[in-house]
């Protein structure tokens, strides 16, 4: 939220606009910049655009605004500044996606240093996109400034909150204060007729179809509002809709409703006991699934190990502090829904809409905008559902924005983790065998509790050799918040606890940490603990062996720190492995692609990827153009639409450019063999994309076909 005041950088949050003549001792008026009036307000701004695309500073773009800013007031006062104070300048605006190195790099980059061609780059990155892509031109293998890039860096870029259609009313839900709770209804005539400005409430006898939703079919069990009883604190029971001023100023104590708290189940423990209440009725034991990896005869090896090693850890809840907070809105058109909103699956979330609309999956419109931060909590439906049950019943659009405290309260975590584990080696460090169990803590409702229990067991061996293994998990209800995907789906809890038995294998063989890894450390040819044999690719020993030098080294250095005995502060260095197989692993994982030559000659590739920050939407048009054989610069991007862009499946597990991107090369190559059988010419036949027509070389010989008059396919 920063902004410019009188050339100072100030969090317009914290400001009320009455302050602003305040600030000036004459009286006079007020300055006040934004991102996007920072071009015509500092040369600096020029600097940083070109920067911040080379450095490939701006990934979700959320938090990009306030660095810009911030770094402008920067560099207009100081034009050549240190590290040290451009982390000053910048420690005031948050970043989830890039670990804040591209920032810092951008912004060194561009200081004094800058160069006469880096401002002349600059000049045609904020002039216009066709400009841009002179200096971006590329494709596999080179680097590209992100084709979103300019929208995040000059403030155009669109986000779940930024746009409002003329009309909307507002939403705010109504959430249960306990964490297992039953209640009641008053009147809701009585409580509109006391509320001007508030037309309508809603409740689960509102939800025109099925009033349940999840990401898992099979497993499906989170009611768009509660019905009788409420299994988090945080659950949604009702909505209310209307005007902005009217729900802003709404106070929750007057809303309608009593509660009956009851007894809760908060932890793992509870949850198991033999006479907990069950949190599901239909889930017996509070389990709502279990998963198992066994290879080998475990019990023998450990019993013939040189020495055996065990170990208890637990991990807590992460909430994924995503700096967009959810938000959206939601339009009936005619007989038909429309919601765009902040998302990662936005195919999944036209199937639930559908679902909990009783209409045709058809009838449901997904426009997803820019994702200010995912990292796997918007693969979940938030504000969607109760938008389009607003929208549908009040032919009107409706907006919401989580507040922040909503957020945290309301939407999906990682999983807390409670693990046991053992595991054993030979005297010369070859691990023999590993024992791992571990309950999740998937809260109340079932969300991504699946994905985990069933994909721990496939990784909690790590990238290593382990001949006999055995890994059992299981996913409980508790009366807690719903936990879901959090980059890795389980797999670090796990991690955890599997690289610390490494760690106190090695010590008590007197081995190095780092040489133990190496020594059992997967290859092309050895299986992994489900059989899989890779044949290729397996590069983790070699990650380690050329950790060597720089280990020894920090190890020698924090020793010697350390023996100083200076100060109560240590140091200490670890090195750990890890390994994440992309997609659903050893599951169906499609993504669909579609790319056409248009009349003009210019590209349409339809990718509805939804890119997160990562970087898919420049990645996969890279791969595509590679496949064609065509320069970036004659792409036209059509991003996700459910009513236009085919479904690429969710963005999670890191499988949009593995997944997506070898279905743009296909689709790619397609469309190269499509051209030159027009042409009548050989694949290895050079492609120019011209102005309305395509010239096809072939040894030596040109052949220009014109595409303004071709027919279209269907």
């Amino acid at each position: 939220c920063t902004v410019l005041i009188d050339g100072k950088a100030a969090c317009s949050c914290l400001i009320a606009v009455g302050q602003l003549n305040s600030t000036q001792l004459d009286g006079a008026a007020t300055e006040v910049t934004t991102v996007e009036g920072l071009g015509s307000y500092s040369a600096n701004f020029e600097k940083l655009s070109a920067a911040f695309l080379q450095h490939g500073a701006a990934q979700c773009g959320i938090c990009t605004p306030g660095m810009l800013v911030s770094a402008t007031a920067l560099l207009d006062c100081n034009s050549a500044p240190d590290e040290t104070q451009v982390l000053d300048a910048l420690g005031g605006v948050l970043c989830r996606c890039t670990g804040y190195r591209k920032i810092i790099s951008a912004v060194l980059d561009a200081s004094a240093n800058s160069t006469a061609a880096r401002v002349d780059d600059a000049r045609k990155i904020n002039g216009n996109d066709a400009a841009r892509q002179e200096i971006a031109f590329g494709v596999v293998g080179q680097r590209v400034p992100r084709i979103d890039g300019l929208r995040k860096i000059n403030g155009t870029e669109i986000y779940g909150a930024d746009e409002v259609p003329d009309g909307a009313l507002t939403l705010r839900v109504i959430r249960s204060p306990h964490n297992h709770a039953r209640f009641r209804f008053g009147n809701f005539d009585a409580f509109i007729a006391s509320h001007p400005g508030i037309h309508a409430v809603f409740t689960a006898k509102d939800v025109p179809g099925t009033n349940c939703y999840g990401v898992i079919p099979n497993c499906a069990d989170q009611p768009v509002f509660a019905e009788s009883e409420a299994r988090f604190r945080g659950e949604a029971v009702a909505a209310i809709v209307g005007e902005a001023d009217a729900i802003a100023a709404f106070e929750l104590a007057s809303f309608p409703v009593e509660w009956e708290e009851l007894p809760a189940l908060t932890t793992i423990e509870a949850a198991l006991d033999e006479d907990a209440p069950l949190v599901h009725a239909h889930r017996p034991g509070n389990v709502l699934v279990r998963g198992r990896v066994v290879r080998g005869d475990v019990e023998a090896a450990l019993r013939d190990a040189d020495v055996v090693v065990s170990n208890e850890v637990e991990t807590g809840f992460v909430e994924h502090a995503c700096i967009e907070p959810e938000a959206g809105f939601a339009r009936r058109v005619g007989d038909r829904i429309e919601v765009q909103s902040c998302t990662q699956a936005p195919y999944m979330a036209r199937k639930d809409i559908a679902a909990i609309l009783g209409v045709p999956e058809s009838s449901v419109r997904i426009l997803p905008t820019a994702v200010g931060g995912g990292f796997g909590t918007k693969l979940d439906l938030s504000v969607q559902p109760f938008l389009a049950v607003a929208a549908w019943h009040l032919r009107r659009p409706v907006r919401m924005i989580y507040s922040r405290p909503e957020s945290i309260m309301a939407t999906t975590k990682r999983h807390p983790a409670r693990i046991r584990a053992r595991a054993g080696a030979k005297r010369d460090g070859t691990l023999v065998a590993m024992d791992f169990q571990a309950d999740f803590n998937t809260g109340a409702y079932a969300s991504w509790g699946p994905t985990v229990a069933f994909r721990v067991p496939i990784h909690a061996s790590g990238p290593y050799k382990v001949p006999n293994y055995r890994a059992l998990t299981r996913a409980i209800h508790t009366h807690l918040v719903p936990a879901g995907a959090f980059r890795g789906f389980g797999v670090p809890q796990g991690t955890v606890a599997q690289e610390q038995l490494y760690d106190e294998l090695a010590e008590k063989l007197g081995m190095d940490p780092l040489e133990f890894r190496i020594l059992n450390a997967l290859d092309d040819e050895s299986p992994t603990v489900t059989g899989q044999v890779f044949g290729s690719g397996v590069g983790i020993r070699e990650c380690f062996e050329a950790l060597r030098s720089k280990w020894i080294a920090a190890r020698a250095s924090a020793e010697a720190a350390n023996s100083s005995g200076k100060g109560s502060l240590r140091r200490g260095v670890g090195v750990a492995g890890m390994w994440y197989g992309c997609g659903n692993t050893s599951l169906p994982n499609p993504s669909t692609m579609r790319v056409g030559l248009k009349r003009d000659g210019r590209i349409a590739l339809h990718q509805g990827a939804v890119d997160i920050g990562q970087g898919s939407a420049t990645v996969v048009t890279q791969i595509c153009a590679e496949a064609i054989g065509a320069p970036l610069e004659k792409f036209d991007l059509l991003p996700a639409d459910t009513d236009v862009t085919p479904d690429c499946g969710k963005t999670s597990a890191s499988r949009q450019t593995f997944v997506s991107g070898t279905a743009a090369s296909l689709a790619g190559t397609e469309l190269r063999k499509a051209i030159v059988r027009i042409a009548n010419a050989c694949e290895c036949a050079q492609i120019e994309f011209g102005d309305g027509a395509i010239t096809i070389e072939e040894r030596g010989e040109r052949r220009t076909i014109s595409l303004r008059d071709s027919p279209l396919d269907a």
